[in-house]
This record gives C-alpha cells, structure tokens and sequence, in this order.
C-alpha cells in the first residue's frame, strides 16, 4: 500500500513542478503569437531580430524583415515581441509615479537619519577634546 501512495506523491510531484508550468509557457506563448501585428519588433528562437512585415495564419509563418532582407519563419519560432516605444513611454510615467511615491514617503526618514548621526559624532568629538586638554594640565 505505501508504495502506491509513493508512485502516486511521484506523479503529483511531476505534474506540480514540470507539466502544469510547461502548460503556463505554452499558453502565455499562444497568446502572444495570437496578438501579433504587422510593425511589431520581434526576437526569433534563433536571436534575430525582426519587424513583422506579414502574418500568414492559414500556413502559420510569419515574414520577418531584418534591414531589407525578408525571412519567413514558422509563428512558433518567434521567441518575444520587444515592446515598441509607445508602449513603453505608457508603461513609464506609471511605474515612474509608483517610485515616486515610495522615495517622498521615505526622505523624511532618511533625513532625519543624517541629522541625528552628525549629533552623535559632534557629542563624541567633545568628550575627547576635553580629554587630551586634560592629559596636557
């Protein structure tokens, strides 16, 4: 009886940890592939990069023009979609008012820092001050 409940914790374990994100990956692709567009910059399986010049979905290929010379690759080929600029000039000014954000809600503390360390170091300075006065008396 335990020996099935192992073969069965091994093939849970299988399923969890290779197949299930494999699935994940191959959806997340999918849907990629899927929202391809003419004008897209795009990086091949193979390293090259490319601007989409034509989408073929009854044959499944795409034609990649990489600086005047045409390829034609198999959809699947087609590794990630680099975003355009647009898209990442919209995705800035968030990103940029979340930091922001976070860095006004912490300077407060961080200059309160300095002040109470340059406090400490002056009252430490003193003491040795009067101590060497003094060792010279």
């Amino acid at each position: 009886m335990s020996s099935i409940i192992i073969i069965v914790l091994m093939i849970a374990f299988m399923y969890f940890f290779m197949i299930r994100p494999q699935q994940k990956q191959r959806k997340e692709h999918q849907s990629m592939v899927n929202h391809l567009k003419k004008g897209d910059q795009v990086v091949m399986i193979s390293r090259l990069h490319g601007v989409i010049d034509e989408i073929n979905t009854t044959d499944q290929t795409v034609t990649i023009d990489c600086e005047g010379v045409y390829l034609t690759f198999d959809l699947s080929a087609i590794a990630r979609v680099i975003p355009s600029k647009t898209q990442a000039a919209e995705a800035q000014p968030a990103s940029q008012a979340a930091a922001s954000e976070e860095s006004a809600s912490e300077a407060p503390a961080s200059e309160a820092a300095p002040a109470s360390e340059s406090a400490e170091a002056a009252d430490d300075q003193k003491p040795a001050e009067s101590d060497s006065a003094d060792a010279d008396k």
